[in-house]
């Protein structure tokens, strides 16, 4: 079933003007309008959400929003300008998160995400970090998936606060309560649906069509469809002339998993020569199929590193073709190298006594695209005393930076995200517990080594001056090592309460 994500720029464009104008642009606070012409008449374009607030509407005469607010700070309209911003925002969204994206004119992008959001975390981390990621550049979003675009757009514009996912076959349910400027129909069809009495689509829904259609036109007919993906609607991809991409058209369509796998082996191929061409390794490929029913299909792939080996390339993208519907026949297969880097060859073995090092670049690529990418890592040191600061996680194949904990005393091999209380019996202040129960288990301490006295990083933080930590490797009579410590001093009551908490398990 295809899932789709409307995202909705609602401060768009005056989002992005600020973002242009930098240092110079006026605060968000301020009353600002953009002014367009339509015919001989000057109106309102856009709105801040102070001046919206204060009254100010989209389509409204400049010289009524004058005298509503005559404080109101005005700056002309440049849609060339905004629609080649929203196309450079739907190009950074097809790098990041998925093969098929298209501007949503005047202030949003369609994603079909089918089939990709596992690479992300699952759909609402995926929207989660979407939203959060414009956040962070000063673009406010909201952000909805559902199993079609009429019925995300609707919710991402009146229900996303900021992200909500729509579950499958949820659609007409979830929608129905929404204000019909949801059904992407011109205001005056709106404006007639008011006068005779419907207030939301639902109330359009619960009605036969046929009235509406012959009175209202076939677009309104056609709007609830798609809402309800009884018609398909698909997204045009946006591709950029500057990304190398390589087409297959088919006389007939084809439609058996041999012949696609045989040619998405002539594909790579092209590819890879194209890349070649241009001193160009793939980081990530997008092979789009255009089925005879105009919907598309879509398959993503990454790799660790940038990449031009065809035998690598071939694998990734054959394993996803089992999740291709071919339907009735595909008419066109396009592969594209959505990110692509410049690729230095490198030596394997440079003399025959060298032992050749291994490559876990493979295996890697292999099982990212199988649980995604963000889910893979290693760990690496930080320099930190305090145990829970001392680990990040970086990517699989980074390099590696040369630093080392500490080796005075031994770290478990399992560290756990939050230390966990546990019940002890100890004699202090000292001694290493002879009892403690964790997850309502009693286990009784047979060998233990300690303490080992953590102090909190006073040079960064005043609060961490009085934070101080007594720490015990521990052997239950099973043979298990554990990782605890006593926090604070008992000796002194501003160092803290003598709480025991487990922190670690060894191996």
């Amino acid at each position: 079933m295809p899932r789709v994500v409307s995202l909705f720029l609602p401060g768009w464009p005056i989002d992005r003007l600020r973002r242009a104008l930098g240092a110079s642009a006026p605060p968000p606070d301020r009353r600002l309008v953009l002014v367009g012409r339509d015919g001989p008449r000057r109106i309102v374009t856009a709105v801040s959400r102070p001046a919206e607030q204060a009254g100010l509407r989209v389509g409204m005469p400049l010289t009524k929003a004058h005298a509503l607010l005559p404080d109101i700070l005005t700056m002309p309209a440049d849609p060339a300008a905004d629609a080649a911003a929203l196309a450079r925002l739907s190009l950074w969204a097809l790098q990041h998160y998925a093969p098929i994206v298209a501007p949503d004119p005047p202030d949003g992008l369609v994603i079909d995400t089918t089939g990709a959001d596992h690479l992300h975390g699952g759909e609402e981390r995926m929207l989660t970090g979407l939203v959060n990621r414009l956040a962070a550049s000063g673009i406010a979003a909201r952000a909805a998936v559902a199993d079609s675009w009429g019925a995300a757009h609707a919710v991402a514009r009146f229900l996303a606060d900021p992200v909500r996912v729509v579950p499958p076959g949820a659609a007409s349910k979830t929608v129905s309560p929404l204000p019909l400027l949801g059904l992407r129909i011109p205001p005056e069809t709106v404006a007639g649906l008011h006068v005779l009495g419907f207030a939301g689509i639902g109330d359009v829904l619960a009605v036969p069509r046929a009235p509406l259609v012959l009175r209202f036109g076939a677009l309104l007919g056609r709007r609830l469809d798609q809402l309800q993906g009884i018609v398909s609607e698909p997204v045009d991809p946006l591709r950029d002339p500057e990304l190398v991409t390589v087409r297959k058209v088919f006389g007939e369509p084809i439609g058996a998993p041999e012949t696609i796998t045989r040619y998405t082996v002539a594909l790579v191929q092209d590819l890879c020569l194209a890349l070649e061409k241009r001193g160009l390794g793939a980081r990530r490929l997008d092979l789009v199929f255009h089925r005879v029913d105009a919907s598309l299909q879509a398959i993503r792939v990454g790799t660790a590193r940038a990449v031009r080996e065809e035998k690598r390339l071939v694998r990734l993208l054959c394993d996803r073709i089992e999740t291709i519907d071919p339907g009735f026949g595909i008419e066109i297969m396009d592969l594209t190298a959505t990110l692509a880097e410049p690729l230095v060859l490198q030596q394997a073995v440079s003399s025959l006594v060298e032992e050749e090092r291994a490559d876990l670049a493979g295996l890697v690529d292999v099982i990212a695209n199988r649980i995604g990418a963000r889910r893979l890592y290693r760990i690496a040191p930080v320099e930190s005393d305090v145990p829970e600061r001392s680990v990040q996680r970086i990517a699989p194949l980074a390099p590696d930076s040369g630093a080392t904990w500490q080796g005075d005393w031994p770290r478990p091999a399992r560290l756990l995200a939050r230390p966990e209380p546990v019940e002890v019996v100890a004699l202090l202040p000292d001694h290493p517990p002879a009892f403690f129960t964790w997850r309502g288990l009693r286990r009784r301490v047979k060998r233990a080594d300690g303490p080992e006295r953590i102090f909190g990083e006073w040079w960064k933080r005043d609060a961490e001056l009085a934070a101080v930590r007594d720490y015990f490797q521990v052997e239950d009579e099973a043979g298990e090592r554990f990782w605890l410590f006593r926090s604070g001093d008992e000796a002194e009551a501003a160092n803290g309460a003598g709480r025991w908490f487990l922190h670690g398990i060894f191996a």
